[in-house]
């Protein structure tokens, strides 16, 4: 059975707190998985960045990685978490620059209220908004071109290395042969509180230092109905959440 609340775990993922393994990309972030996949996938990976699912998909997004207690939680915490913390310093009226000081990335990174559209209680509702936020991100990860007919062929042979089921193989696979359908991808979002988290979700997957990537983030931002204050927070809260990966010297 398809299980989008797991996948997307292991998409963004997270560590519980007692040190045991929260899904297969151990403490690491959206942007950082697939940096050193390959050599993961090689039999050589190790340390801060893991390889994966995600790794594959994302291609080398840059070197950070999420910081602070976001890594105890699992990836629709995490997308809960960040997009509810933007949403309310937005409606509070501050300064969307503020998110990303020191003193707020030493902040602790709080879940949402429950039952709410940012954390539904309801396992259906889980599935949905996992759904949604699982094609968000493999959209975004599909914006600079990147992922071409010969690297959906790579990527479908490493998954069957990977600790995936068949139909989570099924439904990353069908995704990957969608075309980039932007307005598809804001049809999602039922909420304005599920079109926050669909945004911060696909920051998580894409290089905002690359003009066309930049350019699918604001079409994105239009299509969801986003205010452009919103978007601000939502950008400063994802950077005040990263931090730097050390690069070890082989």
């Amino acid at each position: 059975m398809f299980d989008a609340k797991s996948l997307l775990d292991q998409f963004i993922g997270g560590q519980n707190p007692q040190g045991n393994r929260g899904n297969a990309f151990r403490g690491a972030g959206g942007r950082d998985l697939l940096q050193q996949a390959g050599n993961v996938l090689s039999g050589f990976g190790g340390g801060a960045l893991t390889g994966g699912l995600a790794g594959l998909l994302l291609g080398s997004k840059g070197g950070r990685k999420l910081a602070g207690n976001a890594l105890t939680y699992g990836g629709m915490a995490v997308a809960g978490a960040l997009a509810y913390r933007a949403y309310q310093n937005y409606q509070a009226g501050k300064d969307p620059r503020s998110a990303a000081t020191p003193a707020a990335a030493q902040t602790p990174l709080l879940p949402p209220p429950a039952d709410t559209p940012f954390n539904p209680v309801h396992e259906a509702d889980q599935q949905s908004l996992g759904r949604n936020l699982l094609r968000a991100m493999i959209a975004a990860a599909k914006a600079d071109g990147h992922i071409d007919a010969a690297e959906q062929a790579n990527i479908f042979a490493q998954m069957d290395k990977l600790d995936v089921s068949a139909e989570d193989k099924i439904f990353v696979m069908d995704e990957l042969r969608k075309p980039l359908d932007v307005d598809a991808v804001a049809r999602t979002a039922r909420t304005p509180e599920e079109a926050a988290e669909i945004y911060t979700v696909s920051l998580l997957a894409i290089d905002v230092d690359n003009p066309s990537e930049r350019a699918y983030l604001a079409l994105l931002a239009a299509r969801l109905k986003l205010d452009d204050r919103l978007v601000a927070h939502l950008h400063s809260t994802v950077d005040g959440a990263m931090e730097p990966v050390k690069q070890t010297v082989a």
